[in-house]
Protein backbone atom coordinates (compact mmCIF):
# COMPACT_ATOMS: atom_id res chain seq x y z
CA UNK A 1 0.00 0.00 0.00
CA UNK A 2 1.65 2.95 -1.08
CA UNK A 3 0.57 6.42 1.25
CA UNK A 4 0.71 9.83 0.50
CA UNK A 5 -0.40 12.42 2.46
CA UNK A 6 -2.09 15.64 1.56
CA UNK A 7 -2.32 19.76 2.50
CA UNK A 8 -4.79 18.59 5.53
CA UNK A 9 -2.95 16.55 8.08
CA UNK A 10 -4.77 13.16 8.95
CA UNK A 11 -6.48 13.15 5.18
CA UNK A 12 -4.36 10.50 3.01
CA UNK A 13 -4.56 9.35 0.16
CA UNK A 14 -3.92 5.38 -0.29
CA UNK A 15 -3.26 3.76 -3.75
CA UNK A 16 -3.25 -0.40 -3.48
CA UNK A 17 -0.45 -2.41 -4.84
CA UNK A 18 -2.09 -4.47 -8.04
CA UNK A 19 -0.94 -7.89 -8.78
CA UNK A 20 -2.16 -8.60 -13.03
CA UNK A 21 -2.23 -9.97 -15.50
CA UNK A 22 -4.15 -10.81 -18.93
CA UNK A 23 -7.01 -11.47 -17.08
CA UNK A 24 -7.02 -8.29 -14.98
CA UNK A 25 -5.55 -7.40 -11.38
CA UNK A 26 -6.36 -8.46 -7.64
CA UNK A 27 -5.60 -5.26 -4.97
CA UNK A 28 -6.22 -5.48 -1.34
CA UNK A 29 -8.32 -2.25 -0.57
CA UNK A 30 -7.91 -2.38 3.30
CA UNK A 31 -5.82 -4.95 5.80
CA UNK A 32 -6.57 -3.87 9.39
CA UNK A 33 -3.54 -5.32 11.21
CA UNK A 34 -1.27 -3.54 8.00
CA UNK A 35 -2.67 -0.54 8.58
CA UNK A 36 -2.37 -0.77 11.86
CA UNK A 37 1.23 -1.60 11.53
CA UNK A 38 1.40 2.07 9.84
CA UNK A 39 -0.40 3.89 12.40
CA UNK A 40 -4.11 4.00 10.86
CA UNK A 41 -5.98 1.76 13.52
CA UNK A 42 -9.42 2.01 12.31
CA UNK A 43 -12.03 -0.49 12.70
CA UNK A 44 -14.68 0.13 10.00
CA UNK A 45 -17.95 -1.56 10.76
CA UNK A 46 -20.42 -0.46 7.48
CA UNK A 47 -19.62 -0.56 3.94
CA UNK A 48 -21.68 1.66 1.73
CA UNK A 49 -22.03 2.15 -2.15
CA UNK A 50 -23.63 4.95 -4.09
CA UNK A 51 -24.12 5.11 -7.95
CA UNK A 52 -24.96 8.42 -9.40
CA UNK A 53 -26.37 7.96 -13.10
CA UNK A 54 -25.56 11.48 -14.37
CA UNK A 55 -21.84 13.34 -14.80
CA UNK A 56 -21.34 16.60 -12.16
CA UNK A 57 -23.54 14.81 -9.35
CA UNK A 58 -22.69 16.26 -6.27
CA UNK A 59 -23.10 14.84 -2.93
CA UNK A 60 -21.91 16.98 0.20
CA UNK A 61 -20.63 18.44 2.02
CA UNK A 62 -21.83 15.91 4.43
CA UNK A 63 -20.07 14.83 8.27
CA UNK A 64 -21.69 13.07 10.79
CA UNK A 65 -21.13 14.42 14.27
CA UNK A 66 -20.07 12.84 17.97
CA UNK A 67 -21.03 10.20 19.20
CA UNK A 68 -20.73 8.79 15.87
CA UNK A 69 -18.48 10.44 14.01
CA UNK A 70 -17.58 8.44 11.21
CA UNK A 71 -14.04 8.49 9.39
CA UNK A 72 -14.45 7.51 5.63
CA UNK A 73 -12.20 5.60 3.15
CA UNK A 74 -13.45 5.91 -0.23
CA UNK A 75 -12.85 4.76 -3.95
CA UNK A 76 -14.38 4.98 -7.25
CA UNK A 77 -15.79 1.16 -8.36
CA UNK A 78 -16.61 2.75 -12.06
CA UNK A 79 -16.55 5.93 -13.92
CA UNK A 80 -14.34 8.82 -12.10
CA UNK A 81 -15.39 11.28 -9.13
CA UNK A 82 -13.42 14.19 -8.01
CA UNK A 83 -13.29 14.00 -3.43
CA UNK A 84 -12.74 16.34 -1.26
CA UNK A 85 -12.50 16.60 2.34
CA UNK A 86 -12.68 19.48 4.56
CA UNK A 87 -11.19 20.55 7.69
CA UNK A 88 -14.40 21.68 10.60
CA UNK A 89 -11.87 20.85 13.49
CA UNK A 90 -12.68 24.24 15.61
CA UNK A 91 -8.91 25.12 16.37
CA UNK A 92 -7.23 23.75 13.57
CA UNK A 93 -4.23 25.51 11.69
CA UNK A 94 -6.15 23.75 8.46
CA UNK A 95 -10.04 24.56 9.84
CA UNK A 96 -11.89 25.36 6.52
CA UNK A 97 -9.42 24.46 4.39
CA UNK A 98 -10.21 21.57 1.58
CA UNK A 99 -8.44 18.94 -0.46
CA UNK A 100 -9.35 16.73 -3.36
CA UNK A 101 -7.87 14.14 -5.44
CA UNK A 102 -9.50 12.47 -8.47
CA UNK A 103 -10.46 8.89 -7.52
CA UNK A 104 -10.95 6.59 -10.71
CA UNK A 105 -10.63 2.39 -11.02
CA UNK A 106 -7.86 2.96 -13.27
CA UNK A 107 -5.95 4.94 -10.88
CA UNK A 108 -6.83 2.71 -7.59
CA UNK A 109 -6.68 5.60 -5.34
CA UNK A 110 -8.81 5.77 -1.93
CA UNK A 111 -9.23 8.76 0.31
CA UNK A 112 -9.20 8.56 4.07
CA UNK A 113 -10.95 11.63 5.90
CA UNK A 114 -11.07 11.26 9.51
CA UNK A 115 -13.18 12.31 11.81
CA UNK A 116 -13.90 16.00 11.81
CA UNK A 117 -13.62 16.74 8.28
CA UNK A 118 -16.85 17.32 5.71
CA UNK A 119 -17.01 15.27 2.75
CA UNK A 120 -17.74 15.54 -0.39
CA UNK A 121 -17.94 14.52 -4.04
CA UNK A 122 -18.75 15.16 -7.81
CA UNK A 123 -18.98 12.43 -10.56
CA UNK A 124 -16.99 12.90 -13.55
CA UNK A 125 -18.47 10.07 -15.67
CA UNK A 126 -21.92 8.75 -15.77
CA UNK A 127 -23.06 5.65 -13.59
CA UNK A 128 -19.69 6.56 -11.40
CA UNK A 129 -19.60 4.37 -8.27
CA UNK A 130 -18.63 5.26 -5.02
CA UNK A 131 -17.66 2.59 -2.57
CA UNK A 132 -16.65 3.53 1.31
CA UNK A 133 -16.21 2.32 4.54
CA UNK A 134 -17.42 3.93 7.60
CA UNK A 135 -15.88 3.68 11.04
CA UNK A 136 -19.48 4.30 12.67
CA UNK A 137 -23.27 3.20 11.61
CA UNK A 138 -25.24 5.74 10.03
CA UNK A 139 -27.18 7.74 12.63
CA UNK A 140 -29.86 10.41 11.12
CA UNK A 141 -29.57 12.23 14.69
CA UNK A 142 -25.82 12.85 13.88
CA UNK A 143 -25.82 13.16 10.20
CA UNK A 144 -25.33 17.23 9.10
CA UNK A 145 -24.17 19.00 5.91
CA UNK A 146 -22.79 22.18 4.96
CA UNK A 147 -23.01 24.19 1.29
CA UNK A 148 -21.17 22.70 -1.21
CA UNK A 149 -20.29 25.97 -2.93
CA UNK A 150 -19.72 27.81 0.79
CA UNK A 151 -17.61 30.81 -0.57
CA UNK A 152 -15.03 30.91 2.56
CA UNK A 153 -14.52 27.01 1.86
CA UNK A 154 -14.21 28.17 -1.84
CA UNK A 155 -14.00 23.83 -3.04
CA UNK A 156 -12.65 24.03 -7.27
CA UNK A 157 -15.35 21.31 -8.25
CA UNK A 158 -14.52 21.14 -11.94
CA UNK A 159 -18.00 21.26 -12.56
CA UNK A 160 -18.74 20.80 -16.62
CA UNK A 161 -22.09 22.56 -16.57
CA UNK A 162 -23.11 25.52 -14.64
CA UNK A 163 -24.72 24.14 -11.55
CA UNK A 164 -24.45 20.55 -10.48
CA UNK A 165 -27.30 18.03 -9.85
CA UNK A 166 -28.26 18.00 -6.02
CA UNK A 167 -30.15 16.88 -3.67
CA UNK A 168 -32.97 18.77 -1.98
CA UNK A 169 -30.95 18.61 1.67
CA UNK A 170 -27.60 19.72 -0.40
CA UNK A 171 -29.44 22.70 -2.21
CA UNK A 172 -30.78 24.03 1.44
CA UNK A 173 -27.44 23.00 3.53
CA UNK A 174 -26.15 26.08 5.77
CA UNK A 175 -22.67 28.13 5.24
CA UNK A 176 -20.04 26.74 8.10
CA UNK A 177 -19.99 29.93 9.33
CA UNK A 178 -23.19 29.13 10.78
CA UNK A 179 -22.59 25.45 11.95
CA UNK A 180 -22.32 25.37 15.27
CA UNK A 181 -19.26 23.94 16.41
CA UNK A 182 -19.04 19.80 16.80
CA UNK A 183 -15.14 18.59 16.01
CA UNK A 184 -12.55 20.18 18.31
CA UNK A 185 -8.86 20.12 16.42
CA UNK A 186 -6.43 17.91 19.50
CA UNK A 187 -10.27 16.22 20.76
CA UNK A 188 -9.89 12.25 20.88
Amino acid sequence: MYIETTPLPGVLILTPKRFGDDRGFFAETWNRQRMAQAGLDIDFVQDNHSVSARTDTLRGLHYQSPPHAQSKLVRCGRGALWDVAVDIRVGSPTYGRWTGVELTPENGKQLLIPSGFLHGFVTRAPDTEIVYKCSDHYHPDCDGAIAWNDPDIGIAWGLESTAPILSDRDAKAPALADMDPVFTWGAP
